[in-house]
């Protein structure tokens, strides 16, 4: 078979809610050889959602707090703009960013975790990171950056999860890592990630400390989610992890490196 018909990349996106971890995860993995990631561009946290113009992207979409339960800013295959005109045209503008010679294409938007259906229509074999952290503390994380108290972000947290939760039944390729196991396990879960990608391990090493550690919860209060293991109390279950990938050795060599398989 011609090399034609394999793409000459493939795109992995990272995606949460802000104050998340995301932007951490992506640094890292960005230091693969084998991963490019946008680096240097005049936008906020080298956001790809902001170096393109096939999905709109305004000053009312990704807003902290807000974007994530917003019905208006779930894409999913079903929407107008699954088209070849947008495959095309984002990664043309994408393209700009990236160096070619990298088999993966690393793209990290927190608006990403309310378009990956979509995201998955336009570039059927891209894989999907996904960063979760406890809502109480990513609540009070991201109060600064909002209108709404602790509660109201804790709670929009939680709903947002349980939409995230519902889009990965329709995902080929994805998976969850929840900061608080990031934090405590990294190079465990950088093994699994790589595995993920079919890559090995070779990663620039980083010092990762606890955030949460900057947060205190007093008592029980909203930010519980059981699919996540995230207690009222701020605290998390152990939970099977979340991979979802077409082939089973790369399904088990990721769990391998993180949990034992679920049954």
């Amino acid at each position: 078979m011609p090399s034609a018909a394999r793409p000459a990349h493939r795109y992995v996106f990272v995606a949460g809610l802000h104050r998340t971890g995301t932007s951490l995860l992506a640094k890292i993995i960005g230091t693969h050889p084998h991963v490019s990631a946008i680096k240097g561009a005049p936008v906020p946290e080298n956001e790809g959602c902001y170096l393109q113009g096939a999905i709109p992207h305004t000053a009312l979409d990704g807003i902290p707090g807000h974007f994530a339960t917003d019905p208006r800013q779930h894409y999913t295959e079903e929407h107008a703009l699954n088209t070849l005109e947008t495959k095309l045209r984002l990664d043309q503008e994408w393209g700009e960013w990236f160096d070619h010679s990298a088999p993966w294409r690393l793209e990290k938007s927190p608006v990403n975790l309310t378009r990956m259906r979509l995201l998955q229509a336009l570039f059927p074999l891209s894989n999907f990171i996904v960063v979760t952290r406890h809502p109480q503390f990513m609540a009070q994380a991201l109060q600064k950056w909002t209108d709404q108290d602790v509660a109201a972000v804790a709670e929009y947290g939680v709903e947002a999860y349980r939409l995230m939760l519902d889009d990965l039944q329709y995902l080929h390729r994805a998976i969850v890592i929840r900061y608080e196991d990031l934090v405590k396990r990294p190079g465990d879960y950088l093994e699994a990630i790589a595995a993920f990608l079919d890559l090995e391990p070779s990663f620039t090493p980083f010092d990762i400390r606890d955030g949460n550690l900057d947060y205190e919860v007093a008592g029980h209060g909203p930010g519980k989610i059981d699919a996540l293991g995230y207690r009222s109390d701020g605290s998390t279950n152990p939970i099977a992890s979340i991979v979802r990938h077409p082939l089973r050795a790369i399904r088990d060599k990721t769990w391998s490196a993180i949990t034992s398989r679920p049954s």
